[in-house]
């Protein structure tokens, strides 16, 4: 009985765990053709889906059935021009492959002559894009952002490589029009866990369940292993590591998501939720930038990879 009772008072009160997401490790991915039409030059370009390995050829809407991540990739047909945007991709990382996302100019000339730039933040995301992408207003509305998720890790963990050209200067690129502003442009990882609930206009509300934010401002030298950024549950403005970017997202900062009638519908986060809250949603979001659509600096890239969860900690 004693040495039962010695083994027991010895054993940790909960046992820890970490697990990867699916397609977390960035080792497989889905490659897409699509080929832009002839007034922008009539390319076929290659786009990349975080997924199952397969080659997907024609001007295809992509069906995210089986994978949780979507990307800043776009396919868009605009004014019947078909264009693609190439901002994620898989690259070489220490023991395979990783994810690259880069913060780069969207550009094309249309039948030659006329010059459309927009800026565009790599990213990775759990949800869908709504494709194809039909304007360059309120780009968050052609994502479909978060999954189902009713689980509550105690922390997010990966690695990561960042490069940072650190000017102080920043780009708004939206279509016709780029103007150069003073600032700085942090790379992002965000995850949320969400209660989410819809009304009878089906209106999508939020509660806030778990927080957890990380910043990169400058370059990493190499590969960092292992970031583990913590999840605050509750009312994070409680917590000593709270910033004011953790903030519930809504205005111009809001989120979408198809109601249960498939219309795109803006998130309406109205509170945090009470410490014990079992979230019903998980919207993750890894991103080069964390200026918001359209503004960034130039030259950020962001390479990450095992991307995990950690439980009972």
């Amino acid at each position: 009985m004693t040495l039962l009772l010695l083994l027991l008072g010895a054993a940790p009160l909960s046992a820890q765990r970490v697990e990867t997401v699916p397609f977390g490790d960035f080792e497989h991915w889905t490659v897409r053709h699509i080929r832009e039409s002839s007034a922008v030059g009539g390319e076929l370009k290659t786009l990349y889906v975080v997924g199952p390995d397969e080659v997907l050829e024609g001007n295809r809407v992509y069906d995210y059935g089986r994978t949780p991540w979507a990307s800043s990739n776009a396919y868009a047909k605009v004014a019947g021009i078909t264009k693609t945007s190439l901002s994620a991709e898989p690259d070489e990382g220490p023991t395979g492959r990783c994810a690259k996302l880069s913060t780069v100019f969207a550009s094309c000339k249309v039948a030659g002559l006329v010059d459309i730039q927009v800026l565009a933040s790599g990213s990775l995301y759990w949800g869908k894009m709504l494709e194809p992408v039909t304007g360059v207003k309120s780009p968050y509305s052609f994502m479909d952002w978060g999954i189902p998720f009713t689980e509550r890790p105690a922390a997010l963990l990966l690695d990561y490589k960042a490069e940072l050209p650190a000017s102080g200067t920043l780009t708004r690129g939206t279509t016709f029009r780029q103007t150069t502003f003073p600032g700085d442009d942090p790379c992002q990882v965000m995850l949320l866990l969400q209660e989410r609930w819809e009304d009878e206009d089906g209106n999508i509300h939020a509660r806030r369940v778990g927080t957890a934010f990380y910043r990169i401002s400058r370059s990493s030298g190499g590969w960092v292993k292992d970031c583990r950024i913590p999840v605050i549950y509750g009312d994070a403005r409680q917590s000593p590591q709270y910033r004011g970017y953790m903030d519930l997202l809504n205005g111009k900062n809001a989120l979408y998501a198809l109601n249960g009638k498939g219309k795109r519908t803006r998130i309406r986060e109205e509170g945090w939720a009470e410490p014990g809250t079992v979230p019903t949603h998980a919207v993750l979001h890894i991103a080069s930038g964390s200026r918001g659509a359209f503004e960034g600096e130039i030259g950020n890239t962001l390479w990450v990879d095992n991307v995990r969860l950690e439980y009972g900690r």
